[in-house]
């Protein structure tokens, strides 16, 4: 083993193939870490943190990477990215409204998808399917395209009620889920929803909600192996965590030793430990 990179982890870019393509992105080092599956595998915490967004050294992490200023400070920490149906940015008190513009006053998708189980969410139109990806959807169809995130939100909290919007990350990563008709599925759902949706479209005339007709997409992992058990691993309680990379799914590293969510982790200054005959991109 030797070490072939170091600096800030990132969450892992993803190219959706078959089956889906990883990076992991290490300071200004791009590791394929996809072509590492059945192979040993060592990542070092360094034992300090930098804010993703100010670059600031922090103790601590907050909403995936920012350190406490930021997390209370920028929009894109604001509650409303959690819950979009709480968007203020119509009431003139948005922290950022330049940033809103390019970000949430933009096209979104609301979609079902199927990860440990079919669930809605919403999206911005730009990161289709990537968003299916770090969720660990093996399949997704869009429902709606609206035009704000707001909008999307909306959308999203009526199918609720027949619909869940959260992944059960351990089933998810215990296999794939049985796949469905998603097409069927949409329509069964909308006509479930369809009283609830009608009352938010009596209330937002300018959402003109028109369900979409796009074929489902199928999404592929490289996976050689799914725990029996998950067991999930820490750089707070484990600084060194090694293993053979069993597969990759969502945005989790699944180790023979357990698994780990590279998202959570992001800002976290690594090293990378890989067999030596393994390379890097630049």
């Amino acid at each position: 083993m030797s070490e072939i990179c170091s600096g800030v982890l990132r969450k892992m870019r993803v190219d959706y193939r078959a089956p889906v393509s990883y990076q992991l992105p290490v300071g200004d080092s791009l590791v394929p870490i996809d072509r590492q599956l059945g192979q040993p595998l060592e990542i070092q915490y360094h034992g300090r943190i930098f804010c993703t967004a100010c670059g600031r050294a922090t103790r601590k992490s907050f909403s995936q990477g920012h350190c406490f200023p930021c997390f209370r400070t920028l929009a894109s920490c604001d509650l409303c990215m959690v819950r979009p149906e709480t968007c203020h940015y119509h009431h003139g008190t948005c922290r950022n409204p330049v940033w809103a513009d390019g970000y949430c006053m933009q096209d979104h998708y609301v979609y079902l998808a199927n990860s440990s189980g079919l669930k809605v969410g919403i999206t911005r139109g730009n990161q289709v399917p990537t968003r299916w990806i770090d969720q660990g959807a093996t399949q997704a169809i869009p429902l709606f395209r609206v035009k704000s995130r707001y909008h999307s939100g909306l959308v999203e909290a009526a199918l609720k009620t027949w619909a869940r919007d959260t992944t059960d990350w351990r089933k998810m990563l215990k296999g794939n889920a049985e796949t469905v008709d998603m097409k069927a599925a949409m329509d069964q759902l909308l006509l479930q929803a369809e009283p609830d949706l009608n009352e938010v479209q009596s209330r937002h005339p300018d959402l003109r909600l028109q369900p979409l007709d796009e074929p489902a997409v199928e999404i592929q992992y490289p996976v050689a192996r799914f725990p029996e058990k998950v067991t999930s691993l820490s750089f707070d309680k484990t600084p060194a965590i090694s293993g053979t990379l069993d597969g990759i799914k969502g945005q989790y590293l699944i180790l023979d030793t357990g698994v780990l969510n590279i998202r959570k982790f992001a800002g976290y200054e690594v090293a990378v430990h890989l067999p030596r005959a393994a390379g890097q991109s630049p």
